[in-house]
């Protein structure tokens, strides 16, 4: 990465485009090339004339191509640019680079909360579930009964949260959109951040509850229970129920005691929201560094968002531990193409006009700065949305790019820990498992202080190096698995960030 009078970055010797460090006006110059016209900070100007349909390349890769003749000097933007879907002569396990792992007792520890299966926790919440949309009043009234006055008596419990949804019901019994709910399910009834869970239904609804016990073979026990707003004769009952039952859990959830445990328990999700040009220089890689000493500590770090992968994933394939992973991420890359098609979008319609507005033109462009936060490591597998994992290391999950529709898979995957990387901004947060917000730019970090919790921005504005930054983001993360309250958990929020993705028709 090359500085010019911190005008510019040039991120790849071979690019033909430069990104803007700041405003440039019309006729500044800049790498030796004058500006034709005002470059917005964050967005490309053109280093050398590009006939139309030529490559457009940054990071060394193609990120478009020229809609008309770029002038040298031009801004390269929607106006001159477009994406054409590509062919990709799929490489796979080329550039498997395996980790230097570090000892088993030279791994760094949390103070995390030890299940009896073995799972650590990184905080120790009751949820309270729900089969469908009909119990959703249910699961909140009895959630705000646990209010701070009472869950003051219980001090290691760190809250009790109700994860309703919009569906469950007119829906098919089988299918995509049936096991992807309840693989949610699923997932954060055995998640290790839930000491309790409390399941309830409203009786009649396609998404019945003994359907799911039935699938996983659960078992109730004092600390994962099940009703019925139907079998327990009204709301009123139910409700009354459900509060008398979590009141019996709270004593000995209580009782339990974080323990030092090795950070190899840890399941870091890797997202990214609301992102501009400068997530692919600063926080993208920063992330990827610590999710790179998150896998050689024997952690695991998933990434996810399919959508934002498009045109990159030949990166990722390369990476794949074997072939039989590399096509599973191009199955699931065609299966995208063809879902878009039927509901007559088109993938190139996810950069947002916020990312638009922060210097993004293409997916091309997104997808290449949001891989990176995937570090160097293998890819070991690639999980259908809310599978949970058996692999550990670097696994990518199958989800929309929609931020809480892929938190909320990623969790019931198994992540105790949430990293969320964003450059216009964002106020996500998520329970059960803590999420840290890392600002790609020192502007917005200023701007948003109380939301952000790392400023990756200094990796350009006071030189500090990726390394750098992903090292503080690992410390950061570390701290906060062991009870250190995010800057999302200090506002309170993640009651309402719960959403299954709903895949298929609404019956």
């Amino acid at each position: 990465m090359s500085v010019d009078d911190i005008l510019t970055i040039k991120l790849n010797p071979n690019d033909n485009v430069a990104t803007a460090f700041k405003n440039i006006s019309k006729g500044e110059t800049t790498q030796n090339i004058k500006a034709e016209n005002n470059i917005p900070k964050g967005h490309k100007i053109a280093l050398k004339k590009i006939l139309k349909g030529e490559r457009i390349i940054k990071y060394d890769q193609i990120i478009g191509l020229a809609r008309n003749d770029i002038n040298i000097g031009e801004h390269v933007h929607v106006d001159n640019t477009e994406f054409k879907s590509t062919e990709h002569d799929y490489e796979f396990s080329t550039s498997v680079r395996l980790p230097n792992f570090v000892p088993e007792n030279q791994r760094p520890t949390f103070d995390g909360f030890k299940r009896p299966n073995g799972q650590v926790g990184t905080r120790n919440y009751i949820g309270i579930l729900t089969s469908v949309n009909c119990s959703a009043t249910a699961a909140r009234n009895i959630a705000n009964a646990f209010d701070d006055k009472i869950l003051s008596e219980y001090p290691n419990v760190d809250g009790v949260v109700s994860f309703t949804h919009g569906t469950g019901c007119g829906m098919a019994d089988s299918g995509d959109g049936f096991e992807a709910l309840q693989r949610v399910l699923l997932g954060y009834i055995q998640h290790p951040n839930l000491a309790g869970v409390l399941l309830i239904g409203l009786g009649c609804e396609a998404n019945q509850i003994k359907f799911l016990l039935d699938a996983y073979n659960l078992n109730e026990n004092p600390f994962f229970q099940t009703m019925t707003i139907q079998e327990m004769g009204g709301l009123r009952k139910t409700i009354e129920e459900g509060i008398k039952r979590i009141h019996a859990m709270l004593p000995e959830i209580n009782q339990l005691q974080r323990s030092a445990q090795s950070v190899e328990h840890l399941s870091l999700a890797l997202q990214c929201g609301g992102s501009d040009a400068w997530s692919g220089i600063t926080s993208n890689p920063a992330l990827g560094h610590a999710a790179d000493l998150l896998v050689k500590n024997g952690g695991t770090a998933v990434l996810a968002e399919t959508p934002e992968i498009y045109g990159a994933e030949h990166l990722l394939t390369r990476r794949a531990i074997n072939k039989n992973v590399g096509d599973k991420l191009v199955d699931r890359i065609l299966w995208w193409e063809d879902y878009v098609d039927r509901n007559k979008g088109s993938l190139n319609n996810n950069p947002s006009p916020g990312n638009k507005a922060g210097g993004l033109t293409t997916i091309l462009e997104k997808s290449l700065g949001a891989a990176a936060k995937g570090g160097t490591t293998p890819l070991n597998d690639v999980l259908m949305y809310a599978e949970k994992s058996k692999s550990k290391g670097f696994l990518f999950m199958d989800s929309p790019g929609y931020d809480p529709a892929s938190v909320t898979g990623q969790i019931a995957t198994g992540c105790n820990l949430v990293s969320f990387t964003t450059g216009r901004g964002s106020a996500f947060g998520s329970k059960p498992s803590p999420s840290i917000k890392i600002a790609t730019n020192t502007e917005m970090y200023q701007h948003m202080e109380e939301d952000m919790d790392v400023n990756a921005g200094k990796i350009v504005t006071d030189n500090e190096s990726i390394e750098t930054v992903g090292n503080e983001i690992f410390d950061l993360l570390v701290r906060v698995a062991s009870g250190e309250k995010s800057k999302s958990e200090k506002q309170g929020l993640g009651d309402l960030e719960f959403v299954p993705w709903q895949i298929g028709a609404t019956m």
